[in-house]
């Protein structure tokens, strides 16, 4: 008897054991999500280029050749049937009231995947959107701009924004604008497997949602680079990848060039349904926002709600 004691005591142990193995190397969704959380939220800015952060064309003339990404990742990806093939994302403007033209074949791209870079071109609806990649001192007063001309705007923020900046992200949601997703780190989708394409959008949504108990749908991919297989992961993930009509380069620290100059920029570009991508970071920008607005408004335009889209 005490030998078949002994026997079972070692088989309890061992299923233990097993059990205990089993949820180390397969977790469940939610502990999945878990741990997104925790590994996306405690990063820094340190390792995070934002240097060049558009890389496709932003007025009229021929973009250089357009590298693509082997798709090394083929056996890994559950979307493998869609091309990997590296897209930047690229707008030709034509000037005040004319629509600008999309890169050749993206419009259908976009469609077939619920992308969206317009709004309704028949109505004189514009959409103000600006990239979070970082703070520069000039979101306070983007934000106090905004709320004393009654307008709404999408911001796109990175895991360290959120981790940093809770302050300014809390006014976002209780001031009543769309807080949307520009990944944890800031990569190139294209160079991610669909698992880590993952962890960047989940991982910031997760801590969005534990912070403020809201779900974030829309993606700005970092760069505006992108491919017909980013498109279709991300929509899986449940997300609408919001590009542009209207950008120019507006991200560099050192390029203060004047109010005038980005109002300028805006205003000589403006056309029905425009979606405006800028930077947060530009002191002309912030500078010129409340100009932008109340010229816009002058000109017979309004500023619509990007949920509208």
């Amino acid at each position: 008897m005490k030998k078949q004691g002994l026997i079972f005591g070692v088989i309890v142990v061992v299923i233990i054991l097993v059990n205990i193995i089993v949820r180390i190397t397969r977790k469940e969704p939610e502990e999945m999500l878990s741990d997104l959380e925790a590994s996306s939220y405690y990063i820094s800015l340190e390792n995070i280029d934002f240097s060049n952060e558009i890389t496709g064309m932003l007025n009229d003339g021929i973009i250089d050749e357009i590298p693509e990404y082997e798709d090394v990742f083929v056996e890994t990806f559950s979307t493998a049937y869609c091309s990997n093939k590296l897209l930047r994302w690229g707008i030709s403007r034509k000037g005040y009231n004319e629509i600008p033209d999309a890169d050749p074949g993206t419009p259908e791209l976009l469609k077939k995947y619920g992308g969206v870079y317009l709004g309704d071109t028949s109505q004189n609806k514009i959409y103000l959107t600006f990239d979070e990649g970082y703070e520069n001192g000039y979101t306070a007063k983007i934000l106090d701009v905004l709320r004393d001309n009654n307008v709404n705007a999408i911001f796109f923020i990175t895991g360290p924004y959120l981790k940093e900046h809770e302050d300014l992200v809390r006014r976002m949601v209780e001031e009543g604008h769309v807080v949307g997703n520009h990944t944890v780190h800031h990569p190139s989708l294209p160079s991610l497997d669909d698992k880590k394409i993952e962890e960047e959008i989940l991982g910031l949504e997760e801590d969005f949602n534990k912070v403020f108990g809201k779900k974030m749908k829309y993606l700005r991919p970092p760069k505006g680079e992108y491919s017909e297989r980013t498109l279709a992961v991300t929509k899986e993930l449940g997300y609408t990848n919001l590009f542009w009509s209207f950008a120019y380069d507006d991200w560099h620290r050192d390029k203060v060039r004047g109010k005038e100059y980005a109002y300028e920029k805006v205003m000589n570009n403006l056309h029905n349904g425009a979606v405006i991508l800028l930077h947060a970071v530009s002191k002309d920008n912030a500078d010129a926002l409340d100009m932008i607005i109340k010229g816009a408004r002058e000109k017979g335009f309004e500023f619509g709600d990007v949920n509208e889209l």
